[in-house]
């Protein structure tokens, strides 16, 4: 009797899943009404499985795997699902960049993980471009779904390097879906895209959109741009979305990039997504559509986006490409060498990286291999993550690509001292500037750590209490003054030499290139070569302009490691220490108690009121009642500053005239000699 009640159930349930088939879209036809979903990925930087190859264990807010399963799952709900991805796809792990992206005789594994997962078609990033057109002609050709780039072209005869567009048919409806790649690749990757140019997206966008429209004869246009909203490169906004969208309202929706930043929201009439990097999150938008004439036309959007940790990872895509992660295994496995203690120290002050306020060994080693490799006099680095570090213990490959992210590759170029001091002052503009009171060197939030440079073969200092533009000072080499006109060899990445180049700063081609080898491989090399490795330090470069030695910094650090004070970070929390610690702020936003801070003259003492008196007739006094020369009577509430500043003067002077050990610490009653 169970068995034939299953047996009944089991027919009603295929009967109703039939009749979903096909009596909804009947009365989908009926309405004249039809849903389609785009789903988007962008910026998933070579990550197919939940895991972190740097820190060999799963991590499970990342990878294709998860994202496939959000697919299956959204494909279930609506078959009229369209799937595109974004660029910056096939570069970004040790698997990408270390193994499959430098051979070309093997599949592209990310390529044969889009293809499972059965993408509609993908537009390519400026990433994709880092290994040079043969490795992008290599994934075009795998690919089983179109690469699109409308604003790419190639020299030699003008014509598109990929599809521009693409027209699907989707429930009745054709879909236009354009593709446009910020056009700032040449800035990067130089001599790898000689032979391509590319154009202004929105121009660009107009073009392909008359297209669209009278010859396609599409319904609606979805467009996806590798690129962020604001223009960041191109002084003509070819690089900006918004410029897109506000010149092409006939946009619906869009799926965009490059940024890592999570959008979900209408930008004038459009429904634009975008997600961050590593496969983190899925773009979703819906839209529905109303017959209109013989046509389609959108009566909803709604953008959203999902969140992949929430989902668990597709054991199909995984097994299917299960080759290339135990390869990759494998290869991470190898001991390179041994360091004998940890190159980047831990941070004085919770939430400031030391590796960006004195020079560290990582910096060090960095530069140190890319003046071996170069035979150049100086080298300039930056480091990726603000803790980079080659730990104590066995080195493997992993350990290499924490310290070094990107497959950057190695220039030597000649440049002069004027180029040289003007490289380094664009380097110095990363800090902001000093103000007396300040217990902490802080970072210009406008700035990433990665365009901070640090160099080597050169003795320096940087003077933050100076302002951007004049912050090199004792700049010497090899004992001797730098001069205007001298000239030297110069080690920096590719990265760094085309957005040099671009600025003007510096003028000179290359001597050395050692594209497709990239510096982390040189590195590897090194370590290998070396066998044992020590942290080795030679303080070539200080930071200088800055007094911080006021009594109540230890008390104000203790605060910050405990938890009770905060170390500010920008407003995307991308950069760190955005904003100095200082006493006479945090006394007044009473986060020092106030003994501490009437003991140290931050703070009014409490004085008895005087007895009234008559009021006398008004005299006018001048502003300074103590001449030069003479004495001056520090008040409560009395700073240093303040006082230098009645009399037109530096506080720095008033504290060397009058040999104060701590400037800072002044009290109600002492005497101050006036120069």
């Amino acid at each position: 009797m169970k068995f034939k009640t299953k047996k009944i159930l089991s027919l009603i349930v295929t009967l109703s899943l039939l009749l979903g088939i096909f009596v909804v879209p009947a009365m989908a036809n009926a309405e004249d009404t039809v849903k389609i979903t785009i789903l988007g990925t962008t910026d998933v930087h070579g990550n197919i499985y939940n895991w972190s190859y740097e820190d060999a264990k799963a991590n499970e807010s990342v990878g294709l795997a998860k994202v496939f399963t959000v697919v299956q799952k959204v494909r279930e709900e609506n078959p009229n699902t369209i799937l595109l991805d974004n660029g910056d796809t096939i570069q970004g792990t040790v698997l990408t960049d270390d193994l499959y992206n430098v051979n070309l005789d093997e599949p592209n594994p990310v390529i044969a993980a889009m293809n499972f997962m059965g993408y509609d078609a993908m537009t390519l990033g400026n990433h994709e471009f880092n290994f040079g057109l043969d490795l992008v002609n290599k994934i075009i050709e795998e690919a089983e779904f179109p690469m699109l780039s409308a604003n790419t072209y190639k020299r030699a005869d003008d014509t598109h390097y990929v599809k521009p567009y693409i027209v699907k048919e989707i429930a009745g409806v054709k879909v236009g879906i354009l593709g446009l790649t910020t056009p700032s690749i040449p800035r990067w990757d130089g001599a790898k895209v000689d032979s391509l140019y590319f154009t202004h997206m929105a121009e660009e966008a107009e073009k392909q959109i008359k297209l669209l429209k009278e010859t396609e004869k599409v319904d609606i246009i979805i467009a996806t741009a590798h690129s962020g909203l604001e223009s960041r490169h191109e002084e003509d906004g070819g690089d900006a979305v918004k410029l897109v969208i506000e010149r092409n309202p006939e946009i619906e929706a869009m799926l965009i990039g490059h940024d890592h930043e999570s959008i979900a929201r209408m930008e004038g009439n459009v429904a634009i997504g975008a997600a961050r990097d590593q496969g983190r999150q899925v773009v979703r938008i819906d839209l529905t559509l109303q017959k209109d004439g013989e046509g389609w036309k959108v009566i909803e959007k709604t953008p959203s986006l999902i969140e992949v940790v929430e989902f668990e990872a597709s054991e199909e895509l995984k097994e299917h490409t299960k080759v290339y992660h135990e390869a990759t295994l494998e290869f991470l496995k190898e001991t390179l060498g041994v360091a004998t203690d940890d190159f980047h120290p831990a941070s004085e002050v919770k939430g400031i990286p030391e590796a960006q306020v004195r020079d560290t060994a990582v910096i060090d080693l960095i530069n140190t291999v890319q003046l071996k490799y170069t035979g150049a006099d100086i080298a300039a680095a930056a480091l990726f993550k603000n803790d980079s570090n080659i730990r104590k213990g066995n080195i493997s490959f992993n350990n290499i690509f924490d310290i070094y992210k990107y497959p950057n590759t190695l220039v030597g170029v000649e440049v002069t001292g004027k180029e040289l001091k003007a490289y380094m002052e664009w380097s110095a503009a990363y800090y902001n500037t000093y103000k007396p009171g300040d217990v902490t060197i802080s970072f210009n939030p406008n700035i990433r750590g990665y365009n901070y440079d640090m160099f080597a073969g050169v003795e320096y200092k940087v003077d933050i209490s100076k302002p951007v533009g004049e912050r090199i000072v004792d700049l010497v080499f090899k004992g001797n003054p730098v001069k205007e006109d001298d000239v030297f060899k110069l080690a920096i990445n590719n990265y760094r030499y085309s957005g040099m180049k671009d600025m003007g700063i510096i003028n000179g081609e290359a001597y050395l290139e050692t594209d497709p080898i990239s510096l982390r491989s040189y590195i590897a090399d090194y370590i290998k070569e070396q066998g044992t490795i020590s942290p080795e330090v030679d303080n070539n470069w200080s930071v200088v302009g800055a007094d911080l030695n006021h009594p109540l910094r230890d008390y104000i650090i203790e605060q910050v490691n405990k938890g009770e004070i905060q170390v500010p970070v920008s407003q995307d929390g991308r950069t760190p220490n955005v904003k100095a610690l200082n006493v006479y702020e945090l006394a007044a936003e009473g986060k020092i108690p106030a003994e501490l801070a009437k003991e140290h003259g931050l703070l009014p003492t409490e004085e008895p009121a005087p007895e009234p008196i008559p009021a006398p007739a008004p005299v006018e006094e001048p502003k300074v009642e103590v001449p030069a020369g003479q004495k001056y009577t520090v008040k409560a509430g009395d700073v240093l500053w303040k006082i230098a500043e009645q009399f037109g003067l530096a506080w720095e002077k008033l504290a060397e005239f009058n040999s104060l050990k701590n400037p800072h610490l002044i009290f109600p009653g002492q005497e101050i000699l006036i120069p």
